[in-house]
């Protein structure tokens, strides 16, 4: 009959417990990584916000800061772990009336504009997976006058079950030879295409 001493034994089981620990716990850090791997995607947000203008004018035409009520529609495509760009729209949806400069830069005049819509190419950089700073550009659209935009903003995003996401916006247009606007909003948004 074979016999093995029980100092070998020991060291032949222990041998064999770490090498089975091991081999488990890269296999369960490797589907984790699996998990947490990215894969570029698509999302679809809405938004309801609220865009202050603060060279707005009143029905007599006096000067006032307004606050306009607005949607917000924004299409993202997150190409890598810390970039995305997205096509960003605004909706007012309110008339109002705003003083713009003129080309010359040193006259002003007082315009009206009629629901406009803002929509922006915007490039996104996401340092972490709650905070996304947003640059990029487009044009204000109404049936007065259109406008070329340049926006940057700031987004604070918190994840939900499903691929579902609440988040915040804060963001600043300047328009060229017009007025300036910022808003703030509150969306939820939903990915899709390989998250």
């Amino acid at each position: 009959m074979f016999y093995i001493n029980s100092r070998f034994k020991n060291s032949f089981f222990l041998a064999v417990f770490f090498a089975l620990s091991s081999f488990f716990s890269n296999k369960i850090i490797a589907q984790e990584n699996e998990e947490k791997a990215f894969s570029p995607h698509h999302q679809i947000g809405v938004s309801i916000n609220h865009v202050h203008v603060f060279e707005g004018r009143d029905d007599e035409g006096n000067r006032e800061v307004l606050s306009l009520p607005a949607w917000g529609l924004d299409y993202t495509f997150q190409f890598h772990e810390k970039w995305a760009i997205g096509l960003h729209t605004d909706f007012i949806i309110e008339k109002f009336k705003v003083e713009k400069n003129l080309e010359s830069g040193d006259e002003k005049e007082t315009v009206e504009r009629s629901y406009p819509i803002a929509p922006a190419l915007m490039g996104i950089y996401k340092p972490n997976e709650h905070w996304s700073f947003l640059l990029g550009f487009g044009g204000e659209f109404a049936k007065e006058e259109d406008y070329f935009l340049t926006r940057a903003g700031v987004e604070y995003g918190y994840e939900l079950p499903k691929d579902w996401e609440i988040f915040g916006t804060v963001s600043y247009d300047f328009k060229w030879n017009a007025y300036d606007s910022w808003g703030i909003g509150l969306g939820i948004a939903k990915s899709f295409g390989g998250k």
